[in-house]
């Protein structure tokens, strides 16, 4: 009997609560948590500290295919340089976007993000983890709820006019749906998770429920 690595990947939309999920959820199982958003949101802030538009393909595929992105007990270091709180700033949230929608900066993250499931078990949360990072997990779950539950949660969390936020959740659904690389979409064998009528410790026990029923005691799977 051997312990397996075990990969558990969590997508969906802006504002779905992932990261906090995810978080919560790898903290309770002893597993390494990583948010593959951080990864676009360093390059976008990147762009935003030189001036580059974050649409520009030609220089922000070799900006991300060379920085040294880091995850690392919640912080977030690029090239060296503790970036966790920059990265949360509203310029690059914006930009983190539009930098995200790049094929050839998606391929040369998507490389960063596989080489931690090498390192121990995961949970890994973003947009395609399920579909294209790790479309082999031994569990998936795409979280969602409604555009404005999700609005909601972003104005009480961080503040802003509602309508606005609304708007702006709406618009990203539909670029992360329709880009024509690695687009937001649910897994076929991925757990559909509504969390629009639950609070955040009932979707910590839903996955962490999910995570147990795959694997035979939730922290690893034996062969």
């Amino acid at each position: 009997m051997s312990e397996k690595r075990v990969i558990v990947a969590i997508d969906g939309p802006a504002g779905a609560g992932k990261s906090t999920v995810a978080k919560e959820v790898a903290e309770r199982l002893g597993y390494l948590h990583v948010d593959s958003g951080a990864m676009y949101r360093a390059v976008a802030l990147m762009a935003v500290e030189n001036d580059i538009d974050p649409s520009d393909h030609n220089k922000l595929v070799p900006l991300a295919s060379h920085a040294d992105i880091v995850l690392r007990a919640g912080t977030v270091l690029l090239n060296g340089r503790d970036v966790t709180a920059e990265i949360r700033l509203p310029a690059v949230s914006q930009a983190a976007s539009r930098v995200s929608a790049i094929p050839g900066v998606r391929r040369a993250l998507v490389a960063l993000q596989q080489d931690y499931a090498n390192e121990s078990s995961v949970v890994m949360e973003g947009r395609d983890i399920g579909t294209v990072v790790y479309p082999h997990a031994q569990v998936k779950i795409y979280l969602d709820a409604s555009p404005e539950i999700r609005a909601r949660r972003r104005v009480a969390d961080e503040g802003g006019d509602y309508e606005r936020v609304l708007c702006e959740i709406r618009e990203r659904d539909d670029r992360d749906a329709t880009r024509p690389d690695s687009p937001l979409r649910q897994a076929e064998d991925a757990h559909f998770l509504d969390s629009s009528g639950m609070d955040l410790e009932q979707v910590i026990t839903e996955v962490l429920r999910i995570v147990r029923s795959k694997t035979s005691n939730g922290r690893g799977v034996t062969s």
